[in-house]
Formats: structure tokens, sequence, C-alpha cells
């Protein structure tokens, strides 16, 4: 099956749509083969506000209706815990939610942006996806990472090249407890690292410190920029420290 197909089969849809390189191409192709396509973006202290700025501009370029949940995730104990199955219980919040609206605008399918290169069947966050019957028509029909920039690239989106990206909640290390504090320090690390010309990293919490992930073609500028590093990031860390291996481009 291609996405032809899948939108012919099902002419209206909402997406949970993430300003990313994936659900920002499925976006596209939903409105490009027809379908009556409504994307819901889900603002929570696990996403920068960069991620919004980029959904906003691409669903007004496109001309898709955009609508914007707020939700605060850290309201479940179980999702602020961080245990290894944290993302199987946010998700099955989130969509369970998304779902509701859905229904409420008349989409009788909800979507997301998993493609092949996400394997992983038993990823806790896939499985809570899978329970509630939210389809991946990229992952469903073939198309690999690679692939989707390609195509992003070919239609002009401006997210053919954004950078592989993964909610905050991804850099407090699993069993230490979540809190708004703990994400605004990441966030505002990596806002620091991104303005001094860094990319592809992750900053992450480490026992109140923060631990820089790097791809190894940018620790020469690590170390070059080491003083700044140090002096911006102590604002809000008691530590830095540099990951020497380096970051091989995972999600999380």
């Amino acid at each position: 099956m291609d996405l032809k197909t899948f939108f012919s089969q099902n002419p209206r849809a909402a997406l949970a749509f993430s300003g990313g390189v994936d659900s920002s191409y499925l976006l596209y192709a939903a409105k490009h083969y027809g379908c009556a396509v409504h994307a819901y973006f889900i603002h929570s202290a696990f996403q920068p506000q960069f991620e919004l700025d980029d959904a906003r501009r691409l669903a007004e370029e496109l001309g898709v209706p955009l609508t914007v949940a707020e939700v605060d995730v850290l309201k479940s104990p179980q999702v602020a815990a961080n245990d290894p199955l944290r993302c199987y219980y946010c998700k099955t919040a989130l969509f369970t939610q998304l779902l509701e609206l859905a229904k409420k605008d008349g989409c009788p399918l909800l979507m997301d942006g998993t493609n092949a290169s996400d394997l992983a069947d038993d990823r806790p966050g896939m499985r809570a996806l899978k329970e509630l019957g939210v389809r991946s028509p990229l992952r469903e029909c073939g198309l690999t990472k690679p692939e989707i920039r390609r195509l992003s690239k070919e239609a002009g989106l401006f997210t053919y090249d954004k950078p592989a990206y993964a909610c905050l909640a991804t850099r407090i290390p699993t069993g230490t407890k979540i809190t708004s504090e703990r994400l605004d320090q990441v966030a505002k690390g990596e806002a620091i690292l991104f303005s001094m010309g860094f990319t592809d990293f992750r900053v992450r919490y480490f026992h109140n410190a923060a631990k820089i992930q790097l791809p190894e073609s940018q620790f020469p500028m690590a170390l070059l920029k080491k003083e700044e590093l140090t002096r911006e990031l102590s604002r809000w860390f008691d530590g830095v420290l540099l990951d020497l291996t380096p970051r091989g481009g995972k999600e999380g």
C-alpha cells in the first residue's frame, strides 16, 4: 500500500502533529491526496516552544486546521515518577485525549508519524498507540526516515532537514522524578547550545549537572567554546559534563 491508497481509503482523519520531519510530511501527503485532515499539537512541558512554532508555520503554509491542546502531563503521578513505562503512561493519556478531540471534530481516525525506521514494536509508547488503535501510515507504507526527508525536500517542506528530536522527558534519567523545574533547566540549556551553533545534540539532566552529548565532529568546537559553555550552563546547572561517547543521532 502507498499513501495515495491509504488516504483514498481514509478520506477524513486527525493527525497527532509534532512539527517534526515525519508528521510534517504525513500532513502534507494527507492534504496532497485529498484527505480532510485536522492537525492536533499537544502542548505540554515536554515540548519546547520551537516545535509549536514550526507546527503552526507548516499548518498555515499547507492550509490545514490546527488545534493546540494544552495538557499538564505532570499531573499524572505515573508520568512524573519516570519509571521504565513512563512513555506508555504518557502516550496513553495524551492520545486518549486526542481521540476524544478528533471524535468531537468528526474525525473517525487518528494517525501519528511513526515511520518504517521505527521497528521496535515492544517500545512502551508504541504499544500504547497500538492498544488505542492509532494508525501509522508512514510505517504501514514502508517509508523510512531517509525517504521521508527526500520526499519532504522534493515537496518543498522547510522541515525536511530538521534534526531528530524527542520530547524533553527523555533528557531526565529513568528513575529520576520529572519536574517542571528540571524540564525548564534542560530546555534553557539546549537553547544555549543552539544559539552557540551546535546541532543534533542533547543536554541531559544528571544529578543537577548538564551532561552534553554531541556528534564527534563537534567535539573541537565544544573545547574551543569551553569557557562560554561552562559560564552559560552554570546559570542553570551545578556542573557541566561532556559525554565522550559521540552522539549517533538517536531519538532520545
